[in-house]
């Protein structure tokens, strides 16, 4: 960049970090909405598609990818498994290790929140194109760097 790059061009500024914070407030605004009329929030449904994915985890895990502290993450959990939709089960490698799985009313409820948030992924994949790739791709790179953690592969 020269110095006669304008302040709105350089990659320095703010703009990106705005613009990535007002995507992500109107991205979530758009799920919660969709699963809200499902009968459900975003949260809830963070954690049954990561339990969906990977099986039983741990509430570290679950913490770390819905990105919520551990008081708050343990009463939603606890109300999910009032509600059958996840299990507590002891992690068979540890038995002083509870693990978290999604039980086979969440699967069908997840089927029905999943359905309930296509519209607004779709918009995103239709706005990215062939670009989608490239944005997770560094989207993750950002998160890596950021958090300490090596790159992904």
């Amino acid at each position: 960049m020269t110095a006669e790059t304008p302040d709105r061009m350089r990659p320095d500024t703010d703009e990106s970090l705005r613009l990535l914070s007002a995507v992500e407030r109107t991205l979530t605004q758009l799920l919660d909405d969709a699963l809200r009329a499902e009968g459900s929030d975003i949260d809830q449904w963070r954690i049954l598609h990561l339990l969906a994915e990977r099986g039983g985890c741990p509430m570290t895990v679950v913490a770390e990818h819905t990105l919520m502290l551990a008081p708050r993450l343990s009463k939603l959990v606890d109300r999910m498994v009032s509600a059958n939709l996840v299990i507590r089960r002891p992690d068979e490698q540890d038995r002083r290790r509870v693990l978290i799985a999604v039980s086979a009313r969440g699967r069908q409820v997840l089927d029905g929140w999943n359905a309930a948030t296509e519209a607004a992924q779709r918009d995103v994949r239709d706005v990215l194109g062939p670009d989608a790739e490239v944005l997770d791709d560094a989207l993750r790179r950002i998160s890596a760097r950021l958090s300490g953690v090596a790159d992904p592969v």
